[in-house]
């Protein structure tokens, strides 16, 4: 199993960390178009290696496509990351090129690869993805949900002073700070509702913290998380690399599921070898699927914006 993280910044670097200690792959290719720094990250990573009793192979590469060929997964990272106070929608202008130009590179050199979408705004990046390329829409999933769900997750267990393995919870929409959905009514401590444990108040403000769990680090960092992010798509990788047919939150290509068609959002899926096996249409209580249909509203307003 050949993997391949383009981007050597921060999430790309913790994505091919999280993947090699993991032990699931044979090689990590790391690719990044700042001279010699996707070979020093992966000499840094392989050196953790007698460490960290992993045996996968990291391997860094400047801007050479050729290095990735034949890869089953590409997970697609780069991009300017965001600085406090911007918006995901406010890196379209950069970004949408970028994504443009690297799924191209790696589809010729791996022709047969699934591809994840990590580089914001997800969603619309996702989508750039399944028009420009022209793959079947099972082999191109955006990663925003899982990330926002274990967000989602800690700030239920925060609040409910347990143990996070108690807490189980889901967050769909659009990955962004207004259209994030965090299902509070199907949300559980050890298969028990949340809304048995907490009072309206403190679930609302569970809410909007999860809603606003990206700029919130990004305060505080200066710049965009990155370990959380690369352990969100280590486990989207690990579960089609090894088929397990796990179930994520991914931003996926709908065509009349929820209503909705023609735009990438983040609702639940199967991923498994083939990448997305199967996308879940929940039965959505009516506020969460009006929250849902208006993050979509969102979505494709930013989508608009792609020239």
């Amino acid at each position: 199993m050949k993997i391949t993280v383009v981007g050597a910044g921060a999430v790309g670097a913790s994505c091919a960390e999280y993947i090699a200690i993991k032990n699931f792959a044979s090689e990590v290719v790391i690719l990044d178009i700042k001279e010699g720094f996707a070979e020093g990250k992966a000499m840094d990573l392989m050196q953790t290696a007698s460490l960290n009793n992993f045996d996968t192979k990291i391997v860094g590469t400047t801007n050479d496509y050729s290095k990735t060929a034949d890869s089953d997964i590409c997970v697609i990272t780069s991009g300017i990351p965001r600085k406090p106070g911007m918006t995901r929608e406010e890196l379209i202008g950069i970004n949408a090129g970028i994504v443009k130009e690297v799924s191209s590179k790696l589809l010729e050199s791996s022709p047969n690869t699934i591809l994840i979408v990590v580089s914001n705004p997800m969603d619309t990046m996702t989508y750039l993805v399944h028009k420009t390329t022209g793959i079947p829409k099972n082999r191109i999933i955006g990663m925003g949900g899982a990330l926002d769900s274990a967000r989602f997750k800690y700030r239920l267990a925060e609040a409910l002073n347990a143990p996070i393995s108690d807490v189980d919870g889901m967050v769909i929409g659009g990955h962004s700070d207004k259209g994030m959905v965090p299902l509070i009514s199907k949300a559980t401590r050890n298969s028990i509702k949340v809304t048995n444990f907490l009072s309206n108040e403190r679930l609302d403000k569970v809410r909007e913290d999860t809603k606003v769990g990206g700029a919130t680090l990004t305060k505080l960092l200066g710049t965009s998380a990155w370990y959380a992010p690369g352990a969100a798509v280590s486990s989207l990788v690990h579960s089609v690399a090894c088929d397990h047919n796990k179930i994520y939150p991914c931003s996926a290509l709908l065509q009349g599921e929820y209503g909705l068609s023609d735009l990438c959002i983040g609702v639940p899926v199967v991923l498994g070898k083939n990448g997305i096996e199967e996308i879940i249409e929940l039965d959505l209580d009516p506020n969460d699927l009006a929250h849902l249909t208006e993050s979509a509203d969102g979505v494709k307003k930013t989508n608009s914006l792609l020239s």
